[in-house]
């Protein structure tokens, strides 16, 4: 059974941030890498999606994005930086290797893998929890539907689509995103429970990540006393709230139930539509620590700005507001990974 420092579970930008923070405390951590490469769930996402913050804010610690600082990096461009960040990171990182459970005894975590390997660590810090999970609610008579059902997660372009009744449930960036591009060939309507909130992109001649950077809002550490994480705002540079306004996609209430695929409205209207996407956001996926307890009843993790409250030497990476609004994004992952890994450094020192 190998045995190393440091277990890093996940390979996208919060384990490559969390592993270049190790390396700095003197650990050799080993990533463990689910899919065939190091970037995480990028590669996964729809093909039209770019950044909401500009290639001068979405940086990981040691390697600037490169190119215009002022432009918004496209899916693959975050997907070949991110590529690029572990080539150039110098861990030993295991793709291919999904982990099925972690055990503890004595102090020493072991990590049975789903092909049948195993090793042992004296530290765990688990990253790949955050798009692992898609959210999938499930309205009155959904689960019977005769339509296309499907969470974004599975959206790729809006080609597929043309000449649809298009419904997309949610009222964040990637809802909004998918909805206003679909508009453009299908008829669509965005539905949620309480309508998209937009922020404007810039500012005074200023990205607003700028702005929250210059204010101190970006870094604000005030995750802990958050129950209940806030809706993000859309950002916006005017294409989204233009769209809405033109009704492409018109905006309503969500549906109150969907039998086969004919929507009843909460005006009491019924329309038969073909597709509904399910924007709804994501869970954790960390099920892999349930048999040690470290997680609440709804999966999430039981941790304090990544340490976990439940056991010694192991950490948490990239939850969404682990520590701050930036917590899970490019240009914030890497200064909650390096306060993990002074910690679990502390820790391992004395122990």
């Amino acid at each position: 059974m190998e045995y190393v420092d440091v277990a890093v579970i996940g390979g996208g930008q919060s384990g490559l941030a969390t592993a270049h923070a190790l390396r700095r405390q003197g650990l050799e951590p080993v990533i463990l890498e689910a899919s065939e490469q190091a970037s995480g769930s990028w590669p996964r996402y729809y093909d039209s999606l770019t950044l909401f913050s500009p290639a001068g804010h979405s940086s990981l610690p040691g390697l600037p994005f490169g190119g215009d600082p002022d432009r918004y990096p496209h899916r693959d461009e975050v997907v070949a930086y991110l590529l690029r960040y572990a080539d150039r990171l110098d861990a030993d990182i295991h793709t291919g290797a999904r982990v099925r459970e972690v055990g503890t005894a004595d102090g020493i975590f072991t990590l049975a893998l789903e092909d049948g390997g195993r090793l042992s660590a004296r530290g765990v810090v688990a990253t790949s929890g955050t798009f692992g999970r898609p959210c999938r609610p499930v309205p009155p008579g959904l689960e019977n539907s005769a339509g296309t059902v499907l969470h974004a997660a599975e959206y790729r372009a809006p080609q597929p689509f043309a000449g649809q009744r298009v419904v997309v449930v949610g009222a964040g960036n990637s809802a909004v995103q998918i909805a206003a591009e679909l508009a453009a060939h299908a008829r669509v309507t965005l539905a949620a429970r309480h309508p998209a909130r937009f922020a404007r992109q810039r500012v005074l001649g200023r990205d607003l990540h700028w702005w929250l950077k210059g204010t101190g809002v970006d870094v604000l550490p005030v995750g802990r006393f958050l129950r209940t994480p806030p809706t993000q705002s859309v950002i916006d540079d005017g294409r989204y709230r233009a769209a809405v306004a033109a009704g492409a996609p018109d905006v309503r209430p969500v549906f109150s139930e969907i039998e086969g695929m004919k929507v009843t409205w909460a005006d009491g209207g019924t329309e038969e539509v073909d597709t509904v996407v399910l924007a709804t956001g994501y869970r954790p996926d960390l099920d892999y620590l349930r048999p040690v307890g470290a997680l609440d009843p709804d999966g999430r993790p039981r941790h304090r700005e990544g340490v976990s409250t439940t056991h010694a030497g192991l950490a948490h990476v990239g939850p969404e507001w682990q520590r701050s609004l930036s917590s899970n994004s490019l240009r914030g992952v890497g200064r909650d990974a390096a306060r993990v890994a002074g910690r679990l450094a502390a820790r391992l020192r004395t122990h």
